[in-house]
Parts: structure tokens; sequence; C-alpha cells
């Protein structure tokens, strides 16, 4: 089944991770509120993939929690806000595809963010777990200038 949404996520929101919709909150969350506890909840730990434009390809929660870490630690601020999206929902398998948009922020410096996303949660009998998320920035200038700021 299928659903178009169109009220953004920000983390903000209620979050029961039993619900595909809370499962979102709660990842949101835990990105803008830095917390790496609540994002390794978020995350089924042993068949998870990351691939975006700053850590690459990563596979597990062992090579995924130290890019979490350095955000998080860091003196960067980020918040991103996840919207447009539709949802292919199966019974034990959901899909969330759609746009974050936010803001990068260090030392004076500023970034608007456009971000494609998708996300892959798998429901383990008790709650949804991440297991999958991909992120891509089309603007090849912006994509240089993100890299460049969180990577320096």
């Amino acid at each position: 089944m299928m659903t178009v949404e169109t009220m953004p996520i920000t983390g903000a929101e209620t979050n029961d991770p039993a619900t595909p919709f809370g499962a979102l909150a709660e990842f949101y969350r835990a990105f803008n509120g830095r917390d790496l506890a609540l994002m390794q909840q978020n995350w089924q730990t042993d068949e998870c993939v990351l691939d975006n434009p700053l850590g690459g390809i990563r596979r597990g929660w062992p090579e995924i929690e130290p890019l979490y870490r350095r955000l998080f630690t860091g003196q960067a601020q980020v918040y991103v806000e996840f919207y447009d999206y539709s949802l292919q929902l199966g019974s034990d398998l959901f899909c969330a595809a759609g746009r974050e948009r936010g803001h990068f922020e260090r030392a004076g410096r500023h970034i608007d963010l456009a971000i494609r996303t998708s996300r892959i949660y798998r429901f383990d009998g008790r709650r949804w777990r991440q297991i999958h998320h991909h992120g891509s920035i089309e603007d090849a200038g912006l994509l240089a200038a993100y890299q460049t700021a969180v990577l320096a």
C-alpha cells in the first residue's frame, strides 16, 4: 500500500516506533536532538546499510555509529526535516522516499540543505527498525560545499 504524506517530519512529533510514522519521527528526533543512544535504537544494528555523501557506504552499526558520533559531538549544527514523501508499506517492511530540507551551520558558515532521501525499515515484532538509508544531493555545487564544510 502506498500513501503520500504532506506533513513534514521534524522529530518534534509523538513517536511510537511501532508505527511507520513514529519510527521516522524517532529518527529525526534523534538526529536533530543529537541523541546517539536514540539513533542506535532506530537502526537494526546487524544488517543495516547507510549510503550518503558524507559517509559513503557503511554497513552495520559499528561502521555507521562513528559518522553520527562525529556529527553529534562536533562544532557543526545540522537540522533536517523530511517532507514531500511517500510510504510503501508491506507487512514487515516499509520504504519512505522523499526529500529533506534544512541547514548546516559552523563557525559562522550557513548552508541550506536539499537532499533526496530514502529509508527502509523492517518490523522486528515490536517496532520498526531502519535497515537502509540513502541520501543524495543533486546540486553539484551544494554537494561540494557541504562535503567541504562537514569533512574539513
